[in-house]
């Protein structure tokens, strides 16, 4: 199987957030020929259609990176039964100016924790509306809803239940796989 290079974009802006210590988990799980790179949104302004006629750096880095990646996963939390706001302003300045869509065609996962019996369900379920309009190409079956427990990640950054790292390793098998075949 080719390299496959992931942006993972996490889309809770804190430094400390359990989905942040999620990805870097995921990360340690990665199958070989998967790598990741953290696609930093914390930066971006407010997204407003007067900057598309000077793009700042931020959302020029931000597209120059979607682009450059094989595939985009997703770890976010749910705020307010939707996604953070921080997220979806990357979502727009990614996908903007009208027909530069960094986006358009793009292999992309969902993943996320949440102290909560349901993780982040909501969440993922309104997001993937707005990856469809962003003509994303999503992978919809493995899902993985994960209810965050304290002792879920140890200290050095490992799942410590055998069976959540079995699933997730299965999660990121099936994402390798389904990227594979978008990209063949």
């Amino acid at each position: 199987m080719t390299a496959i290079k992931v942006g993972i974009i996490i889309g809770s802006l804190a430094k400390a957030s359990i989905n942040r210590k999620l990805a870097g988990a995921l990360e340690k799980l990665a199958p070989e020929g998967m790598s990741f790179s953290e696609i930093t949104i914390s930066g971006l302004p407010l997204y407003s259609y007067d900057y598309d006629s000077d793009y700042p750096a931020e959302g020029r880095a931000l597209k120059a990176e979607i682009e450059a990646a094989d595939a985009i996963l997703i770890v976010t939390p749910e705020y307010n039964r939707s996604i953070p706001g921080g997220l979806k302003n990357a979502l727009d300045w990614a996908s903007r100016p009208w027909g530069t869509n960094s986006f358009n065609g793009k292999p992309v996962a969902v993943i996320g924790t949440s102290p909560g019996a349901i993780g982040t369900a909501v969440a993922q379920a309104a997001l993937r509306p707005v990856l469809g309009f962003l003509n994303t190409i999503q992978m919809n079956q493995i899902e993985a809803y994960i209810q965050f427990k304290p002792d879920m990640i140890d200290g050095q950054g490992a799942f410590t239940n055998p069976e959540t790292a079995k699933f997730l390793s299965g999660f990121l098998e099936s994402f390798q796989s389904f990227v594979a075949n978008h990209k063949a």
